[in-house]
């Protein structure tokens, strides 16, 4: 394999950082300088915030080795032999790395460990294996199996059944599991052709890691204490790759496309963490400026650092609750780190997108457990199943959850959340017992997605309460008294009549998210219509300032979910509205609490009346950057 060269520069200090004096570029003559160059921008996506200075480190594995006979000369025994072995291999391999996650810090354990748990199974009895057992009979290498079911087994994941693309959440979920596919894949192939991995052993103190692609097993092993920041040529911002990346705290950007064309090792790189961009041999000015930030930066990790074990209360006295979003159990460390004060939307659907087969109670119990378990004390709401739209599931699919025609489309609009649920009886029982089971570990709220009439929530109730009395006479554990059950509110009909529904549920959860979508008849997937996509469109405010009074009228808690939670500039504007609890992604919490602890409530009413009485959203985005500067 070929590798770029690893010897380290010389290096000046900077503060939080180190500067490299210009290396050698790839693929040019030796000696040449690059001083001379001009300074270089590139925009990639921020995965991790904060800013660095330092000198890129270039390293990578070649891309997967594809093989060069699809065709064996072997017999299919000696074929799976080969398999056999290199299975054997990778577990060996991953049981290493476990290994030496000790010595990473806690919460990095916790976050790759699932995922290398993960990869275990896939190795072990599972449709993978036969699938590549069964290409090694029609006569392919192992290396071909291996290869072409994997391939098979990501693009499953990635197409659903009506040949639909993916969007938002739903599409990222599916990336992540694909690339789970790929990444047993390519660890297979290698091992059976005996490819070397990656190595970080040389690493310098203080450089910029600079790869084309870098793999979740191999983003656990970084040392935060010695890189500065990391850039990679390609990626996704929801993968594994980029959780890893967010739980180490590493300033880290990704998808820079073109950043490795002729890049010389050790040519110093300013990482700007919160805006994407990246730049190459940055001018002496713009080198003052990027230690300036650095500094800046390191003293707000200092501050949101300490906010971690401080109350949400503001400095009038009102107390916020700032809770977390949680995808995936993977990202349990996050919310640790943030100071987050429970979980306010859990998302079961990760159990059932990547199913060969309907996780079955036992199953659904033991991932609940854990997370409530983790939680301690603090509470965990956990929404049932909510699939259709553009989430799909094979497991879902083969047993007929698809409707009565498997070719009929299954759109935002048609049999999702709650409906399909209450046509499918059998699986919100199951998911109801995990669910109560797991409230004996902590508190636990129950949260019921896409209603629209009281009628679904009497329905939803009273197979809720009956499951539970069968678990009571079964002498199994449950929540004492019963988890609440509260209702989403993401549709203008919910919103319209909060204050019925709230009659029938023991909370609200508003999901401004398709409330949004829903309300301005617009995709923000879709180009043609994304700029009309806007959460602080005035009949949104104005739903959302709704769903807040019938909430206070009949005396139920309410709380927000959706992406606006998290974003400190609209914090007091949703305080003003009348909200108490918000519910954001883990890395949003200390940047919505230090706003929260320098707010004072009557000034966040006045914003809020001054803003509903708004009809522009301009003018709306102005009073809040009015308020935020004031």
């Amino acid at each position: 394999m070929t590798r770029s060269s690893r010897s380290s520069t010389a290096r000046s200090p900077a503060e939080g950082a180190h500067v490299a004096s210009p290396g050698r570029r790839r693929g040019a003559e030796s000696g040449s300088e690059s001083s001379a160059a001009t300074e270089r921008q590139f925009q990639g996506e921020p995965v991790s915030p904060g800013f660095a200075i330092g000198p890129a480190f270039i390293t990578g594995e070649d891309p997967t080795p594809e093989p060069d006979n699809c065709r064996s000369t072997l017999s299919p025994d000696q074929e799976r032999e080969r398999f056999s072995e290199a299975v054997g291999r990778s577990i060996t391999q991953l049981t290493k790395l476990r290994g030496k996650l000790a010595l990473l810090p806690e919460e990095s354990q916790v976050e790759i460990g699932p995922l290398l748990d993960v990869y275990q199974r896939m190795l072990g009895p599972s449709r993978l294996q036969r699938g590549v057992m069964s290409r090694i009979d029609d006569g392919l290498t192992a290396e071909a199996a291996v290869h072409d079911e994997t391939e098979a087994l990501a693009r499953v994941m990635l197409v659903p059944p009506d040949g639909e693309k993916l969007r938002g959440e739903d599409a990222a979920a599916a990336e992540r599991r694909a690339g789970e596919f790929r990444e047993v894949g390519r660890r297979l192939i290698r091992n059976l052709m005996r490819t070397p991995f990656l190595a970080l052993g040389q690493f310098p103190d203080g450089a910029v890691l600079v790869a084309e692609t870098l793999r979740p097993a191999d983003a656990a092993l970084i040392d935060p204490s010695r890189v500065a920041a990391v850039v990679l040529e390609n990626g996704g911002t929801t993968g594994h790759t980029a959780i890893m990346l967010r739980a180490l705290g590493i300033p880290s950007v990704i998808a820079v496309h073109g950043i490795l064309n002729g890049l010389a090792e050790g040519t110093t790189l300013v990482i700007d963490g919160d805006t994407g961009r990246v730049i190459c041999d940055p001018a002496p000015k713009t080198i003052r400026q990027a230690r300036r930030h650095v500094s800046a930066y390191a003293r707000e990790r200092q501050q949101l650092g300490r906010l971690r074990r401080l109350s949400s209360r503001m400095a009038s006295g009102e107390k916020i609750q700032l809770q977390a979003n949680l995808e995936l159990p993977a990202e349990l460390p996050l919310i640790a780190q943030s100071g987050a004060a429970g979980i306010g939307l859990l998302r079961t659907e990760f159990l059932f997108i990547n199913a060969e087969t309907l996780p079955d109670e036992a199953a659904q119990y033991e991932i609940y457990s854990g997370v409530v378990s983790a939680m301690g004390s603090d509470p965990t709401t956990i929404r049932v199943l909510d699939w259709g739209g553009e989430k799909q599931s094979e497991a879902l699919t083969r047993i007929g959850f698809s409707g009565d025609d498997e070719d009929n489309e299954n759109p935002a609009l048609g049999l999702r959340g709650i409906r399909l649920l209450l046509l499918h009886p059998t699986l919100l029982e199951t998911q109801f017992a995990a669910i109560l089971r797991a409230s004996a570990k902590g508190p636990v709220q129950v949260l019921l997605p896409m209603i629209t009439l009281a009628g679904e929530i009497v329905a939803a109730r009273e197979i809720y309460e009956r499951v539970a009395r069968r678990l009571k006479r079964k002498g199994v554990e449950i929540g004492d008294p019963l988890p609440p059950l509260g209702a989403m509110i993401e549709t203008p009909a919910a919103a319209l009549t909060a204050e019925a529904l709230a009659r029938y549920v023991d909370f609200l959860a508003i999901g401004t998210n398709d409330l949004t979508m829903y309300t301005l008849a617009t995709d923000r997937a879709s180009a043609e219509v994304a700029s009309l996509y806007d959460p602080l469109h005035p009949a949104v405010l104005t739903m959302i300032s709704g769903v807040v009074t019938a909430a206070l009228h009949e005396r139920k808690p309410v709380s927000l979910c959706g992406e606006i939670a998290g974003d400190p500039r609209i914090t007091p504007l949703l305080i003003g509205l009348g909200l108490r609890s918000l519910s954001m992604t883990a890395s949003a919490v200390p940047r919505v609490k230090q706003v929260v602890r320098s707010s004072r409530y009557e000034d966040c009413h006045r914003l809020a009346r001054r803003i509903l009485a708004e009809t522009e959203g301009e003018e709306i985005r102005r009073l809040l950057e009015e308020f935020r500067e004031g």
